[in-house]
């Protein structure tokens, strides 16, 4: 019971570390947010920040398995649990547009800091990157048959750009539900397809 205890402990502190990990990344870059500082916004004192991540670069790669992990399963429970082809792409646009809105700091170190991880971590990522465009690339292949495969890729990979597009500037001060309709609607428009 006390091995159980201490490790949702650490779970704990390991995801707290993640959290402020990502909002120094997205507000100052990678390089200038230092372990110290994400470790003292964690509640994580001294070099204990180093039983969880031995480095920032580790502490990086962390939070690209996060993202990436995360959409790649609730892309495959949607598209198994959904009637249909339209309803499984109404229910992928949402979720990405969750993700961008609802954890705007991981999203933003998810797109901008790509090219500091290691290349080894890269190709790995960019693997698992390939595997959930496939979830919307099948899903849109069937309402679109016109598109061929690189006609599907190109009009997937535009309209998740278009849904992080707001990624790239600050704050609108515009309410969530108006921005969630917004990018809902430009996602949509570039998949050529209506949702549900």
């Amino acid at each position: 019971m006390t091995v159980a205890h201490s490790r949702g402990k650490g779970d704990q502190r390991r995801e707290r570390i993640l959290a402020a990990a990502a909002q120094h990344i997205a507000d100052r870059g990678y390089h200038a947010a230092s372990m110290a500082d994400i470790g003292d916004s964690a509640g994580v004192v001294g070099p204990a920040i180093y039983r969880h991540f031995d480095s920032k670069a580790s502490l990086l790669t962390a939070l690209f398995e996060q993202v990436i992990d995360s959409l790649l399963r609730r892309a495959s429970l949607i598209v198994e649990k959904s009637k249909s082809e339209t309803e499984a792409l109404t229910a992928l646009v949402a979720d990405h547009v969750a993700l961008v809105l609802d954890q705007r700091e991981l999203a933003i170190v998810y797109y901008r800091e790509l090219h500091n991880l290691a290349a080894q971590h890269r190709s790995r990522l960019r693997r698992k990157q390939r595997l959930y465009l496939e979830e919307w690339v099948h899903v849109l292949s069937e309402l679109r048959p016109e598109l061929d495969e690189i006609g599907l890729r190109v009009v997937v990979h535009g309209a998740i750009g278009a849904i992080q597009s707001t990624l790239q500037y600050g704050e609108t001060g515009m309410a969530t539900e108006r921005t969630t309709a917004l990018l809902t609607q430009m996602g949509h428009a570039v998949l050529g397809v209506d949702p549900l």
